[in-house]
C-alpha cells in the first residue's frame, strides 16, 4: 500500500490529474463493504493532508462500522458534468482510521473548518489509481492505471 505521496513520487504525471479530479468537485462516492459482502455506496468529503489523502465522518456512521470490520474501500471521484472534461478517478485501497491524539490534533489543525461533532477520520493507503480519459481527438479511450510499486500502465480503447 501506499501514501498520496508515494502516488506522486511514482506516477508524477498521472497524480496531478486525479488531483484535479477529487478537487474539482467536493463531493464524492466511497464504496465500502457491508457485513454480509455486500456494497455500500455513501457520498464523502476528501483532503489532501501531507502524506496522504484522507476523509471524515460523522460518529458511528455505517461506512465507519463497514471500514472497522473490513479497511477496503473504493472511491469514485465526482465525474462532474458528464462530459469526460479532465477525466474519470477511481482509488481503492484500504481506510486506515485515525485515533491517536497527536495525529488527530494534526488532522482537524488542516481543516478548513472544525468538525461540528464528534467524528472519525480516516487516512487512506492506496492499492490502486485509475483515470480514464478521452484521448486526444476524442475517437478513443486512455486507460492510465498504476499499483504501488509498478509503472503507470496505460491501455488505449478505440
Amino acid at each position: 500500500m501506499a501514501t498520496w505521496q508515494d502516488f506522486e513520487k511514482e506516477a508524477p504525471e498521472l497524480a496531478p490529474a486525479v488531483l484535479a479530479r477529487l478537487e474539482a468537485h467536493r463531493h464524492h462516492v466511497l464504496a465500502t463493504l457491508r457485513r454480509d459482502g455486500s456494497p455500500r455506496v455513501s457520498g464523502t468529503e476528501v483532503l489532501l493532508m501531507g502524506a496522504d489523502l484522507t476523509f471524515g465522518s460523522m460518529l458511528d456512521a455505517v461506512k465507519v462500522r463497514d471500514l472497522r470490520r473490513d479497511p477496503r474501500f473504493a472511491l469514485h471521484a465526482n465525474p462532474g458534468d458528464g462530459t469526460m472534461a479532465g477525466g474519470d478517478a477511481k482509488l481503492a485501497g484500504r481506510a486506515v482510521e485515525i485515533v491517536d491524539e497527536v495525529s488527530r490534533l494534526a488532522y482537524e489543525s488542516e481543516l478548513p473548518q472544525p468538525p461540528p461533532g464528534p467524528y472519525h477520520a480516516f487516512r487512506l493507503d492506496l492499492t490502486e489509481v485509475v483515470l480514464t480519459s478521452i484521448g486526444p481527438g476524442g475517437d478513443h479511450l486512455l486507460i492510465q492505471s498504476w499499483r504501488p510499486g509498478e509503472e503507470v500502465h496505460t491501455v488505449r480503447r478505440d
